[in-house]
């Protein structure tokens, strides 16, 4: 000790801080009695309450994982109508005469105008496609065709490619059926389908619009659109009996709601699904639909000689 310190006792070393023991943790239902004495307190954070288990989601296929639902299917819906009463309406107003008419000579006159009959149908599955465009893939970023269903088939089970010739082939013998079975049925006269045909320049755009465009706007909507959500909804059976009784609906004003013909293009319409599920693409119902409306029209024109021989429009 130093002379200069002013303490002549040196100060006392401070007591150690009294640190509070840990205390053992217990588990849930038992006691601090219930523990043994030769145990070793367990210091570990309790055990945290087990999260149940979250129900695991369905995994759907390849084809039928889509990006809409049942509200984008509404409005497409409520778009699709207004877009026709439109564009009808609007045509009709700009080719109709200035002289009255009766609403028969209305639609028969409309009926013998290629412009109005083939131009409407165009410009309406244009809007539509456009509406498919600008909300399944331009807002979503994903491509159009291929979320469309539009994408390679699916091999068989045994993993051998199928032909695609085989689809189309297919398509043109379902025809044949067709035209079997209708021959046997007893058709109602004057059809709305057979206003097409008595005018030449008519029937030579309908027929070219049922191979070239016909085929691939219908299973776009119907196979591509319509069977991926039915089917994730109500089941793959179910989904592909709905879509096919809506195809054949649609048909339904051009075969006068004769409910035969109307019940052979539901058959049909079905047979299309059908396909489109079992290969997993809308490219295969596609070349069925082509092979079975190019029947058709090549049937159609030998029959009318190049429709140089159709009914005369009374």
């Amino acid at each position: 000790m130093s002379l200069l310190d002013d303490n002549q006792n040196p100060p006392p070393d401070p007591a150690p801080e009294q640190t509070e023991a840990p205390q053992p943790i217990v588990n849930a239902g038992e006691t601090t009695a219930d523990a043994h004495p030769g145990d070793a307190p367990s210091y570990a954070a309790p055990d945290s309450v087990p999260i149940p288990p979250s129900p695991p989601q369905r995994v759907y296929p390849e084809d039928l994982q889509i990006s809409w639902g049942w509200l984008h299917f509404i409005v497409s819906i409520l778009y699709a109508l207004g877009s026709l009463f439109f564009i009808q309406g609007g045509l009709a107003i700009y080719y109709l005469p200035k002289q009255k008419l009766s609403q028969q000579q209305i639609e028969q006159y409309l009926l013998s105008k290629p412009q109005f009959v083939i131009g409407s149908l165009l410009i309406w599955y244009a809007a539509v496609f456009f509406f498919l465009y600008i909300t399944l893939s331009l807002l979503r970023g994903q491509p159009f065709w291929r979320s469309l269903g539009w994408r390679s088939i699916k091999p068989q089970a045994s993993g051998r490619r199928r032909n695609p010739l085989l689809f189309v082939f297919s398509g043109c013998l379902l025809s044949i059926f067709v035209a079997i079975v209708t021959s046997r049925m007893k058709a109602p006269e004057n059809l709305p389908v057979e206003e097409f045909f008595k005018h030449r320049e008519s029937a030579v755009l309908f027929m070219a619009m049922a191979v070239l465009v016909a085929p691939l706007v219908e299973e776009t909507l119907f196979r591509g659109y319509l069977y991926p959500l039915f089917a994730r909804t109500f089941g793959g059976f179910f989904g592909i009996v709905l879509t096919g009784v809506l195809f054949g609906l649609m048909h339904g004003y051009q075969l006068g709601w004769t409910p035969t013909l109307v019940a052979v293009l539901i058959t049909v319409g079905i047979v299309f699904t059908l396909v489109r599920a079992r290969t997993g693409s809308v490219l295969a119902s596609y070349l069925m639909h082509l092979g079975y409306n190019s029947f058709i029209a090549i049937i159609t024109v030998a029959a009318t000689h190049g429709f140089t021989e159709v009914p005369k429009a009374q």
